[in-house]
């Protein structure tokens, strides 16, 4: 297989790690596979810049960070290294830089998947104790795989809240390298939401609660979250009717300005999908908070009136879980960093209430 210096001399790779016979290869190439994003210009999407600029400015701005994407793959090398120019990954007081920028990596070991390590950020002294992980454009590291040399199915999450403009892979090179087996079934879950469905604030890409559901159920899937900016427009709904989806997430309650806004977009956006997909399971939640404010129960009312009335009305494949629900009794306010975005044990609460419902609906 060729790799990307074979091919354009130009985009020979740079690397400072000091491995002999590392050799690097292009995802976007066979055997390699990638999900959740697609290469459009200069970097990496979630869906095509001229829809994303239809909608909003801030679905413009965001539709280029990472969530949601990964790459797959088989091989017996026994480290995994990533070379990657990242952009838009600005830091954030509650979140860590591995989930905003970092990339992680799962082996499946006895038919699921295991997390191996998470490519990290540099750390840049502080003093002489302490190191932080600060944003930079040009991102590289390596992840070990200890144990036998074997093959290894291999799947790598890429950053929640960056952009990822190019990306590379390094592998030994006497190692084998395969394709890895399709996703069962092979259409993917769409997930549309507000910040929470991006991935806020998980720790590392594997923990938002979309990921968590893609090892459970070995289900592909695109995350349409848009931190700030999930607010039901027609022109979302125009675009997320035409996907070829296995099942439809409807979860942008929380970015709703008003209850009577999200009155007033969410039933729309229900019927315009429903009337393009006849047959789609659509799934509606409500803001995963197990304490709801006044404004947000009534949310949570508007949305389970509508799945009833979409019940009453014939509707056979509409599904709802209320938001309070999502975080376990044992849990409570304990799966959130700022009583609003679940860190990794509240996207794990989230993710263990979804799975039942979605195994039922692909029975």
């Amino acid at each position: 297989m060729k790799t990307i210096k074979d091919i354009d001399q130009n985009f020979k790779v740079e690397t400072k790690i000091e491995r002999e016979g590392l050799k690097f290869y292009n995802p976007e190439e066979a055997p390699f596979k990638i999900y959740g994003v697609f290469r459009e210009g200069d970097r990496f999407r979630r869906m095509p810049e001229a829809v994303a600029k239809t909608v909003s400015e801030g679905v413009e701005y965001l539709h280029t960070n990472t969530a949601g994407g990964r790459v797959r793959f088989v091989t017996d090398s026994p480290y995994v290294v990533i070379n990657a120019k990242l952009d838009k990954n600005d830091p954030m007081d509650h979140f860590a830089s591995t989930g905003l920028s970092g990339f992680d990596l799962y082996v499946k070991e006895e038919g699921k998947q295991v997390y191996k390590g998470t490519f990290r950020l540099p750390a840049v002294p502080v003093n002489n104790y302490i190191s932080i992980s600060v944003p930079s454009k040009d991102f590289e590291s390596i992840v070990y795989l200890s144990g036998e040399k074997k093959m290894r199915e291999i799947t790598i999450n890429m950053p929640l809240y960056s952009d990822v403009k190019e990306f590379y892979i390094g592998l030994d090179e006497n190692s084998q390298l395969e394709e890895h087996e399709e996703y069962k079934p092979t259409k993917p879950i769409v997930y549309y939401g507000p910040s929470i469905t991006q991935g806020g604030c998980a720790t590392r890409p594997g923990m938002a609660y979309e990921a968590i559901i893609e090892r459970a159920l070995d289900i592909d899937y695109i995350n349409l979250g848009f931190s700030g900016n999930a607010k039901g427009e027609q022109e979302m709904s125009d675009y997320i009717k035409t996907l070829d989806m296995s099942i439809f997430v409807m979860d942008y309650d929380a970015n709703a300005a008003t209850p009577e806004y999200l009155d007033a977009t969410h039933n729309k956006m229900f019927e315009t999908i429903r009337k393009a997909q006849p047959d789609l399971p659509i799934l509606m939640l409500s803001y995963p908070n197990y304490y709801l404010s006044e404004s947000y129960a009534k949310r949570r009312d508007i949305i389970k009136r509508n799945y009833e009335n979409a019940i009453k009305n014939g509707d056979k494949n509409v599904y709802f879980i209320p938001g309070n629900e999502l975080m376990s009794d044992e849990i409570g306010a304990e799966g959130t960093v700022d009583n609003c975005h679940p860190t990794d044990l509240g996207f794990f609460s989230m993710a263990q209430k979804i799975i039942p419902v979605l195994k039922d609906i692909l029975k």
